[in-house]
């Protein structure tokens, strides 16, 4: 799991739908110095090959947080318009069926309920694969958990 580096394109590849958790988001976002560029081609991927990404709203929440504290207006319209206004992202409220996938999730893994809420999402619409840099939701076997800190840009 944490053995050799994957390469993006393999990582991706069967991949229709993607699920996405916060933290990758917030690395592409605020340009984090480590995971940037890994996030943006893995963007670039899904964009190229026309992948639909969701999330649940519960990534609005935690990523609007800091930035509202901090009166931040810029960052707050920058996440509001890369989640609500990009084509491939969905964006998904919580509704009866991702809470109590979320449930199940939490008692078959003991995730922490935002854990159980994302991988939900991707399980209910239906994506082959996660991307987290949370290792622990590597514990998950309904679906291909990614994590950054596991992949590599291509090489050509």
């Amino acid at each position: 799991m944490g053995s050799s580096p994957l390469k993006i394109a393999t990582a991706l590849q069967g991949v229709h739908a993607l699920g996405l958790d916060t933290a990758p988001l917030i690395y592409f976002i605020e340009q984090h110095p480590i995971y940037t560029q890994r996030v943006r081609l893995i963007f670039q991927h899904v964009i190229t090959h026309n992948l639909l990404i969701f999330t649940s709203a519960l990534t609005l929440t935690e990523v609007l947080t800091k930035p509202l504290k901090d009166a931040d207006q810029s960052l707050i319209q920058t996440y509001r318009a890369f989640l609500l206004q990009t084509a491939l992202m969905n964006v998904v409220s919580i509704d009866l069926i991702i809470a109590e996938k979320a449930a199940e999730l939490r008692a078959k893994y003991g995730l922490r309920t935002p854990d159980a809420l994302q991988t939900a999402t991707a399980l209910i619409h239906g994506c082959e694969a996660l991307l987290t840099n949370d290792r622990g939701l590597q514990r998950v076997t309904e679906l291909n958990v990614l994590v950054l800190d596991d992949l590599e840009p291509d090489t050509n």
